[in-house]
Formats: C-alpha cells, structure tokens, sequence
C-alpha cells in the first residue's frame, strides 16, 4: 500500500486516532443537532472513541447518518437492476453525477441494506476542505483524485489513479464508485466523458479490451426527483454565459450543506448490464480515441436510458416548450408545485429572467430529451 500512501483511505490501524481527532472536533455538536444521534455530545465521543475498524465506521457512524438525511430530505430511495450484481464479484460502478457526496453515499446505504459489501469511493482532492473532512472521508473509504498540476503532473496523477482503482478491484477484489465526469452534471444533460475511461485503461496498455473487461464495470442512473443544489447550478449556467466562472471561498462546502439539507423527493438508482468483454470487442478495431468515445457513448446509452423520469422533468419541459405534450405524465397539482418553485427567478429582477428560467428549466427537462434518444 505505500505505493498509494497520497491518495489512500485509512486503513484498520488508522482509524482510532481518526476517531479520536473528530471526536475532539469542535463541529461535533452541530453534526449531533442535524443528524440526531439521540445521545449527548459526550455520550457521541466515546461512541467515536470506541470505534476501531473502517466497518463500525460505516456501520455505527455513516449509516445512521445517510438514514436521518433519507428520512429528513428524500420520500424514500429506490432502486432496481441489483439482480444484474454477483455478490462474490467486485464491481468498479461508473454513475452520472449530480450530488457532491450524497450519490455515493445513498447508493452505498442501499448496497448495505441489501447486503453487499460497501465500495470504495473516488473524491476530488477539492473537498478536502480540514482536517474533520479529510477524516470522515478517508475512515468512509474514501480516496482522493487529485486535481491541478502542469500537464504532465496531471498526467501522472491520472496514471496513479488508475493504478490505484486496479489495485483495489483485481488485488483487494473491493468494490469502487467513480464518476462518469470531472464534476457533477449542472444542465441536467448526463454525459461520460471518454477521458474517464481512457484513465482507467492506464494501468493496463497491453490489451485495451482486457483492460476494462477485468473491472467489472457496472453503469449505474441516479435520478432525483427535485435535483440537488438546482438553484446554484442554474446561477453557476447562468453567470458562465458571460464570463468565465470562479468558485468563491467556501463554495464547494456550500454545495455539500445544500444538497444534504435540500428536499429530494423520490430518489432512484437502477445498476445496468455490466459492460461485457462481448461489448468491448465490438469496438476492437476502433483507433485509440475512437475506441474510448464508443464505450464512453455505450456507458451513456445505459445512465440515460435507465434514468427515471419524474413529474417535475415532463412539466419542466413542457414549460420550456410552451406546450402540453406530456401532460399525461403529472397533475395540474404537480405542475403548481413546479411553478412554485421558480418563484425564486421572479425575485431576480437584476437578472435576464428569461434566460434563467431557461437555464433552470433544463436542468429537469434535458434528461426527458436523454433518455428518447
């Protein structure tokens, strides 16, 4: 494992002193106000103390708190597609990306209720935003992709993430969750970008359809019914159309705060057909770039087509159609609910209002234009 020491998660013999680090954390009472441990802050830190495994991590600290923002912010998880999964094999699981954390995290709870083993999960060194965040994360299995660097830096992070996702599917047989982009999806339009998948074939170059035939990969399609951070996606859109956008301090945990504490509705993940060697050799004489686009474009054929479409994606789309054509598809109740929520634009009159209902629309109507391709 020192071959991977800057990216890891913690192992067995870490976790203690990880526990001990947040149970001495000041933001401990804030996290037992929100998540509602049902014991005091003391009470909580001997239960961190107590911990000595990345299992009773999960188990005794992570569960509990994906079930109190799935009981708080969502009208139940759902899922289908599980029978496609062989609980004696690893999976390396590639889904569209639309929450910071709460993708990996409800899809992980609902692994566990079903008994397969819990995955490990890709981060952006971004989100390491202290010490308390580098060690949830890292106890939570965890591992970081790093980002920035010259070319060739970035070059070499690449490699190394590679070798390190092979390193825990076909060495340690564990399961990993990655992302289909760099970033989540902000207009709606769920789309894998072949340099993810070219990335995982670096750390193995002999045999390309090998290569990705030995990680086991499973498309898996989030769906929320009220999209996570909607409002601060559409303004992000919206301010790129007229200049290039920065992040502000503080703006990734921003996002992180909003999607766990904003209602979700319904939410739905459907695990695909795993992407067969079948499949791969159907792209064989494929040049290098071409072959990656083809499996990039088979991975968004399986997210996009298994997507579940709620109310809120046909009336937003008919809204920003200006038409009723699928009206059969909510109720004028619904449709007042919708509406409601793009009270919010009205309020924005230093804004082009048009162009950002627009925008915000898009987001829940371009999947219904996904998924009918």
């Amino acid at each position: 494992m020192k071959d991977f020491e800057d990216i890891r998660s913690y192992c067995d013999e870490e976790i203690p002193a990880a526990m001990q680090r947040i149970a001495n954390d000041e933001a401990v009472p804030s996290i037992l106000k929100y998540f509602d441990f049902g014991m005091r802050a003391e009470q909580f830190r001997q239960v961190l103390c107590n911990i000595k495994t990345v299992n009773d991590f999960q188990l005794q600290i992570v569960k509990r708190m994906v079930e109190k923002i799935q009981q708080k912010t969502t009208d139940g998880l759902g899922s289908s597609g599980l029978e496609h999964l062989d609980l004696s094999r690893p999976y390396l699981f590639i889904s569209n990306h639309r929450d910071i954390v709460l993708d990996a995290m409800f899809m992980d709870y609902i692994l566990a209720i079903h008994d397969y083993p819990l995955f490990n999960i890709a981060f952006g060194s971004n989100l390491v935003f202290n010490q308390l965040a580098n060690d949830f994360a890292k106890a939570n299995k965890m591992f970081q992709m790093k980002r920035g660097g010259n070319k060739m830096e970035f070059y070499n992070e690449l490699a190394h993430t590679s070798d390190y996702i092979r390193h825990l599917l076909v060495e340690k047989h564990e399961s990993v969750w990655i992302a289909q982009r760099n970033g989540r999806t902000k207009d709606g339009t769920d789309q894998t970008d072949p340099a993810v998948i070219k990335m995982l074939g670096m750390s193995r170059r002999d045999d390309r359809v090998a290569s990705l035939a030995e990680l086991h990969i499973v498309p898996v399609s989030i769906s929320y019914e009220w999209e996570s951070c909607d409002k601060l996606k559409a303004m992000e859109m919206y301010i790129s159309r007229f200049q290039k956008y920065e992040k502000k301090p503080g703006e990734d945990l921003n996002s992180v705060l909003t999607g766990v504490k904003q209602p979700k509705g319904r939410v739905h993940f459907h695990f695909g057909s795993e992407l067969s060697a079948t499949v791969l050799e159907s792209f064989g004489t494929c040049s290098s770039g071409e072959f990656y686009k083809k499996v990039a474009e088979w991975m968004d054929r399986q997210i996009c087509g298994n997507y579940v479409l709620w109310p809120n994606n046909y009336i937003a789309h008919d809204l920003r159609d200006g038409s009723e054509a699928y009206l059969n598809h909510y109720t004028l109740k619904e449709k007042d609910q919708f509406v409601q929520h793009l009270a919010w634009i009205d309020e924005r009159k230093d804004l082009n209002r048009e162009l950002l209902k627009s925008i915000f629309l898009g987001i829940y109507a371009n999947p219904v234009d996904k998924k009918n391709l």
